[in-house]
């Protein structure tokens, strides 16, 4: 709780500071101000999440303290009821003679009292037994507000600069040429350009591999032109004669691809285009084309540019080591589980297949590349030699399970 409070007294602080440090951006308006409105929205939003998850956590908190409190009166007022209670009963037999026998009353009396004592009991320790899943969810709170940012301990800007990376290749003996090197210099340079929105290195890198990119139907060259085009529509009313010439010189070559779903997609896309100049007059950003003004598709463009490179270079978007290590970081929650299991079973014999997991691990579909196929009878993944076949049934096995079967049964 003291914990919390300081948080809050803290964001306080935060928010009673930053109000004159936005007005003072606000009145110089440069491009650093705006920048540092963003930095300290962020810090603010991450101020924000912070506080709802010590609020969450306090929450549970509280629920513990509160149930901690209502049993420890109940079990002080009840264990002081039955000391005193027991109390008097070995007063009063003090007090009688030594000789003195117990009567039939007096041995009831005894024998409800130890029932009595044995029921408090029990209860107090089922009521202790259920304040343990109480503090549990405490731990349960902290680990689902609370998450680990590794991130935050790494520097993307390690390896920035020329030196650094050359350094890093000596120390690992790599040996690059020059003419190695070249086309993702090229790429490089290009994907910094679009980080600033500069589409002219992208559109002359596609025009350049025009022919390659439609081979393998990539759109990248047209959302290209899409974003010049709608560059020029944002200046307005004054752009809006380049706008047109831009469309008609550059949109016309796609009408002459061949593949219809590119054409159905086509049409749909240049008749919004179109339509955005109906709203010229009025500002873009009011008429139901907003969404094409997204900075989103900045990004996008980003990453299908990135994909359709690397496509063209025969390389991987992500590096193999890291495809390598996220599959690793999905399945082995699983397979801990599963072990686990085996171990309580005692069934851990079954896992002693070198190239076999014992359980199927769902990968996600960025991790699919080519379709597998895994007879379920012989447990093993078709080949070419060996390929799939469906049965009357509609089930499939593979063709040397079918060919053990028909032996069967001959």
């Amino acid at each position: 709780n003291k914990d919390c409070k300081a948080i809050n007294e803290e964001e306080g602080i935060v928010k009673r500071e930053e109000r004159p440090i936005n007005a003072t951006v606000h009145a110089h308006a440069g491009p650093d101000g705006f920048c540092f409105l963003g930095e300290m929205a962020q810090g603010n939003c991450v101020v924000h999440r912070n506080m709802e998850a010590c609020n969450a956590v306090e929450r549970e908190v509280d629920k513990v303290l509160s149930k901690f409190s209502t049993i420890s009166e109940h079990a002080d007022r009840v264990l002081r009821y039955i000391t005193n209670y027991i109390e008097a009963l070995k007063k009063e037999y003090d007090d009688g003679p030594s000789d003195h026998e117990l009567t039939a009353t007096q041995i009831l009396i005894l024998k409800q009292s130890l029932n009595k004592v044995r029921s408090t009991v029990q209860k107090l320790t089922t009521d202790h037994r259920d304040l343990h899943s109480t503090v549990s969810k405490v731990g349960k709170a902290i680990d689902r507000n609370f998450v680990s940012d590794f991130a935050s301990t790494s520097r993307e800007d390690v390896f920035s600069t020329p030196e650094q990376v050359q350094l890093l290749n000596q120390e690992a003996g790599l040996k690059v040429e020059d003419e190695g090197k070249e086309p993702f210099s090229e790429l490089n340079q290009i994907l910094d350009c679009l980080k600033l929105r500069d589409l002219g290195p992208a559109l002359q890198w596609a025009c350049a591999h025009r022919e390659s990119l439609e081979a393998q139907n990539s759109s990248l060259e047209f959302k290209l032109h899409r974003l010049q085009f709608i560059d020029h529509i944002q200046r307005g009313p004054a752009g809006q004669g380049e706008a047109i010439n831009y469309a008609r010189t550059h949109f016309q070559q796609f009408v002459n691809r061949h593949e219809k779903d590119f054409i159905t997609v086509l049409v749909v896309e240049l008749q919004s285009l179109m339509g955005m100049f109906l709203y010229l007059p009025h500002g873009i950003s009011s008429s139901p084309y907003s969404h094409l003004l997204d900075p989103n598709m900045w990004v996008e463009i980003y990453d299908v540019f990135t994909r359709d490179a690397c496509s063209l270079l025969g390389l991987s978007v992500d590096s193999p080591l890291s495809v390598c290590v996220n599959a690793g970081c999905t399945a082995l929650p699983a397979l801990l589980n599963i072990k686990q299991v085996m171990l309580q079973r005692q069934v851990t014999g079954i896992w002693n297949g070198k190239d076999e997991l014992p359980i199927e691990i769902d990968l996600g579909q960025d991790s699919r590349y080519h379709s597998v196929f895994a007879c379920p009878i012989l447990r093993q993944q078709s080949t070419e030699n060996n390929p799939p076949m469906r049965l009357i049934c509609g089930h499939v096995i593979s063709r040397d399970a079918l060919n053990k079967l028909s032996n069967g049964n001959k």
